[in-house]
């Protein structure tokens, strides 16, 4: 009688322990964190006449190399990219604008446009982008948005957008500024975030690219009383092959600045300058930008980073038909990359999973880094499903378990 006694006592504990797993879940480990570090790198000694600058990898955003490329400046007509791309995007080329006299009354380098007459903004974008004209800059802003301070507003909404953190826009043509939120200014690596923005994110990058690569443009005022031509002053474009795109810009508190990008043999590059010479010093913008496209198309090669088809894993399940499920990743990572860089691999995953599990379940997360930027984001998920046990399956195995293995009970 004691035996059975004791029998049933196990009986009972087991029971409620499978029980437990069952409708709790069991206890779920914290998750299990890995990382394989990445090595030091060496950084060129360039001597650069800009007082800021960065070179960045177009397809990542990763900056390359930067010389005070954190540090607000004056920026002058390179302004002028954002006001083009939010053009484009919130405006319609067939649009009408009507010139104001505060348009009108903008200083040179500009259009002349008369107040009273009307263009098309998609031939004002060739004055803006082309010659840089400010009083253009100001009717676009007009017509966009009713006026040129609720212009900057949207300006400085897209920076924040875009990751620009630095910068603070107050004209949309890039004549110096103040108001008391501090000057008209951005950041080297600002500068090349807004034109990465405006080639490879925004969705009128094709539309930008088409007008800034564009040697020379003629059009008339709406009521063709006056025609205009326009040549390409961006010479970077003729200077070396692949070149894409670009803004020149200057005035006396900025000096020469440019923004500009290249592609080639399958790289993508953006340089952006800032404080680069003043008169009679406006050549010192082409050395410094050949200089670091160079040095890009030379010093870095793409590389094969990470592949997630290579993953290959499984995870606990608690309270489930079955104690495991297999784990699956998709995606490569590759970057522009120089022979000493490494990369480094961060990952996550749970330590088990509550059944029931689905297939397709997020369970971990794989990050791809150079230096400080995250490449790549990667989702761990499950491969399969898991039903959860139910009481009847509990009581099925406890019952098989107990009384084939234990007759005499």
């Amino acid at each position: 009688m004691r035996k059975k006694k004791i029998r049933f006592s196990a009986l009972v504990l087991c029971v409620a322990f499978l029980l437990g797993a069952v409708f709790w879940g069991g206890v779920r480990p914290a998750c299990v964190v890995w990382a394989e570090e990445d090595g030091e790198t060496q950084e060129p000694d360039f001597r650069l006449y800009a007082q800021s600058a960065v070179l960045m990898d177009a397809e990542t955003g990763r900056i390359l190399y930067e010389k005070n490329g954190y540090d607000p400046r004056p920026m002058a007509s390179t302004t002028k990219i954002m006001t083009c791309i939010l053009a484009l995007e919130n405006g319609n080329p067939e649009d009408i604008y009507t010139v104001s006299s505060y348009a009108a009354s903008m200083p040179k380098v500009k259009l002349g446009a008369v107040a009273g007459e009307e263009y098309r903004m998609g031939d004002l974008l060739y004055s803006l982008m082309l010659e840089s004209h400010n009083d253009a800059a100001v009717v676009i802003a007009e017509g966009v948005a009713g006026s040129a301070e609720a212009f900057a507003e949207k300006m400085n909404q897209k920076a924040v957008e875009i990751g620009a953190e630095h910068t603070h826009f107050i004209t949309p043509n890039g004549l110096d500024a103040e108001d008391e939120a501090g000057i008209h200014a951005t950041t080297a690596a600002d500068l090349a975030r807004i034109l990465r923005y405006c080639i490879v994110e925004s969705p009128k990058r094709e539309e930008f690219l088409n007008i800034t690569r564009t040697a020379s443009y003629s059009f008339r005022d709406v009521k063709e009383t006056r025609s205009h031509s326009v040549t390409n002053r961006n010479s970077f474009l003729t200077m070396m092959e692949g070149a894409l795109t670009g803004k020149t810009g200057f005035t006396g508190k900025a000096g020469y600045c440019y923004v500009g990008a290249l592609s080639r043999d399958g790289k993508t590059y953006i340089v952006a300058l800032l404080a680069c010479g003043w008169p009679n010093n406006k050549n010192y913008k082409w050395k410094d930008t050949m200089a670091l496209m160079n040095y890009g198309l030379e010093a870095y090669e793409y590389r094969g980073i990470y592949d997630g088809g290579n993953f290959a894993g499984r995870i606990g399940v608690t309270g489930g038909k079955e104690e495991e499920v297999s784990l699956v990743q998709e995606g490569e990572v590759g970057a522009l990359m120089r022979e000493d860089e490494t990369a480094r691999v961060v990952w996550w995953q749970e330590g088990a999973l509550p059944a029931p599990v689905t297939a397709g379940q997020v369970v971990g997360e794989t990050r791809v880094y150079l230096g400080d930027t995250c490449l790549a984001e990667l989702p761990i998920k499950t491969a399969g499903s898991v039903e959860a046990r139910t009481l009847t399956d509990c009581l099925d195995e406890i019952f098989a378990c107990f009384f084939l293995r234990n007759p005499e009970v």
